[in-house]
């Protein structure tokens, strides 16, 4: 059995969160939104990777002694994009073995979800959680917009699982804007994407009535 990673992904301070912190370091429920994200995926990875700014290091650091939080995790300087800071963690990583990775600020995924994307990356590839829009869409056209069937289209979450070595080999490549997240790189080297359903509940925070959802879903937990 191949060993299992986490790259977690963190950034800077969110311009719709009318906040002088980054999201990630937001107290929730009595601990950093990091903090509750990190403590899903620890007890079943080998190794958790953070990526983060260098000049949060010594504020991440703090908190991680204020709040004596034990769960063991390489810190990795992010680097200018989400693209540049997974391939700054890659280079911590062995050629074999499944990683996923994830956004800092989704910390209501569940167990079932991490091993599910483990699960089926290592039947299809890789694996991408992802749920139906509940929205009507439209799409943007020359006369203005125009209706699509929603049936057609998933919103992407994260985790992302993918054989790491065929993600390392995607990051070879040079930078394209293209490059959302994990699975439009892979995807950029003819690989095909394995989505599986994610979970309503595995926001991503955004704004700061995410901030209020999120608070409730981890009461719950």
């Amino acid at each position: 059995m191949l060993d299992k990673y986490v790259i977690i992904t963190g950034g800077g301070i969110g311009k719709r969160m009318q906040t002088s912190v980054p999201k990630q370091f937001i107290c929730i429920n009595g601990l950093p939104v990091l903090m509750h994200t990190m403590s899903v995926f620890a007890p079943m990875v080998q190794k958790i990777l953070l990526t983060l700014p260098s000049a949060y290091f010594d504020y991440w650091h703090s908190l991680v002694d204020k709040h004596n939080f034990a769960v063991k995790h390489t810190l990795i300087e992010g680097g200018k994009n989400r693209f540049e800071s997974v391939k700054n963690a890659l280079n911590f990583l062995p050629d074999k073995g499944w990683v996923a990775v994830h956004d800092a600020v989704r910390p209501c995924l569940s167990v079932s979800l991490v091993e599910r994307c483990f699960q089926q990356a290592q039947i299809f590839g890789n694996a991408v959680a992802c749920v139906q829009p509940t929205d009507s869409l439209r799409r943007l056209c020359p006369k203005g917009s125009e209706s699509v069937n929603r049936e057609d289209f998933l919103v992407v979450q994260t985790p992302q699982v993918f054989d790491c070595e065929i993600l390392k080999a995607a990051y070879r490549q040079e930078y394209n804007p293209s490059f959302t997240d994990e699975a439009s790189v892979v995807e950029s080297l003819g690989e095909s994407i394995h989505c599986l359903d994610g979970e309503t509940t595995n926001i991503k925070i955004t704004t700061p009535n995410d901030l209020i959802v999120v608070e409730n879903i981890l009461k719950k937990d």
